[in-house]
């Protein structure tokens, strides 16, 4: 299980102090939750916030654009390399292409469902794909309650995406992700209201990657929160 810490956790006048004390042998990915107050009611910041953070961590960073007309969003954090864009499938009229143009950077690409989503609508996209980002929160809101049935669409997702990888080639893997995340198969990840009490049971629904914010910034030591999360 590959833990994902989203900075939506602390305050940005504490960010440059907190990027600094994170242990990259702890803390896998940095989540950016990138809110416009549009698509979500929330605002948070925008690519040149992300930018700075890319210049002051070499953890790779984990980009989640919660934001109407992705298409015009999306290039905007190339310069920035990070490991993983994900963007919402409910924002856009051109998944396909859009994924298509991310990988095309040598960035994995993401389609993120918010929970009333229907699993399905994601399955023309899996051979452009490499992650799905399943919601368990809705997304716009900090510190929302994890959505139990959750568990289940990830048990769901998960049967879908093997039943799907068995009948297609292996995927490149010169993506520029993890090694010890195997590239065959498509990356589940899962966000919102990830704690010690429900994260064994998100494990076992077949996640590789969580998101958390709440949990982890619950007290000063941060990678500390992380390591229980993993234990």
């Amino acid at each position: 299980m590959k833990i994902s810490v989203s900075i939506l956790g602390t305050e940005l006048i504490n960010l440059k102090s907190v990027l600094q004390s994170l242990d990259p042998q702890v803390v896998d990915y940095i989540h950016l939750d990138i809110m416009d107050g549009n698509f979500v009611p929330q605002l948070s910041f925008g690519e040149s916030i992300a930018n700075e953070i890319a210049r002051a961590t070499k953890i790779p960073l984990d980009v989640h654009l919660m934001v109407a007309d992705p298409e015009k969003e999306v290039p905007k954090y190339f310069e920035m390399q990070p490991s993983i864009i994900s963007f919402h499938i409910e924002a856009t009229h051109a998944p396909l292409r859009l994924a298509q143009l991310i990988r095309s950077k040598n960035i994995l690409a993401g389609i993120a469902l918010s929970p009333g989503t229907p699993l399905e609508s994601v399955e023309p996209l899996l051979e452009e794909i490499d992650l799905v980002l399943l919601m368990s929160v809705e997304p716009g809101y900090y510190g929302q309650s994890f959505l139990e049935t959750s568990i289940l669409r990830a048990q769901k997702r998960k049967s879908m995406i093997d039943k799907s990888t068995d009948k297609s080639t292996d995927r490149s893997t010169d993506r520029n992700t993890d090694k010890n995340i195997d590239k065959k198969n498509i990356i589940i990840e899962i966000d919102g209201g990830i704690s010690a009490k429900n994260i064994a049971r998100v494990k076992s629904a077949g996640v590789d990657l969580a998101v958390s914010a709440s949990y982890c910034f619950s007290t000063p030591d941060i990678n500390s929160n992380v390591k229980k999360l993993k234990a």
